[in-house]
Parts: structure tokens; C-alpha cells; sequence
């Protein structure tokens, strides 16, 4: 027996996700109910979940400092060539 899950999602996303599916050669039931299947089999989200580690609690502290110390001067701030880096 089979039920219907409902649920809203970005409209971009979606035309994506249904992009991405269909190369793979599946459909989004498809490959929402393989996610079902593997996390309900290993009771744990399959792929790791983690925030950008710039927004983390010790790197926004650090520049906090370092842009207190540009406000009050303490910064010495010195001129030099862009790097850039190769596509």
C-alpha cells in the first residue's frame, strides 16, 4: 500500500531537483523514497549535514576584532597586488 506525501518546496529547486533526477534516470518519487529507504535503514540523514565554518562562533568573534581593530586605528593596514587565482 502507498500513501501520498505532500510538501512545499522553492519552485526553482523543484524544476532543478526534477532536472537532476531525470538524468539520473529516475523520477522525484524515486528519489525521495531511496532517501526514505536509506535513512530509515541507517537512522541517521545519509550525507553530512554542517553550517559554512566561516559563520562559525570563533571565526565571527575573530572578525569582530580585527574589524574593531581597523575602527579604533590599531590595524595597520598595507597596499598590494590582486591575486588572482586560475579557473
Amino acid at each position: 500500500m502507498s500513501t501520498t506525501v505532500s510538501f512545499r518546496m522553492d519552485e526553482q529547486l523543484k524544476k532543478d531537483f526534477e532536472k537532476t533526477c531525470s538524468m539520473l534516470g529516475m523520477n522525484v518519487t524515486t528519489a525521495i523514497t531511496m532517501f526514505a529507504l536509506k535513512m530509515t535503514r541507517e537512522q541517521r540523514i545519509p550525507f553530512e549535514v554542517s553550517i559554512d565554518p566561516f559563520y562559525s562562533e570563533k571565526n565571527m568573534k575573530y572578525l569582530e576584532k580585527v574589524t574593531n581593530d581597523i575602527d579604533s586605528g590599531k590595524a595597520k593596514l598595507t597596499e598590494h597586488e590582486l591575486i588572482e587565482e586560475a579557473e
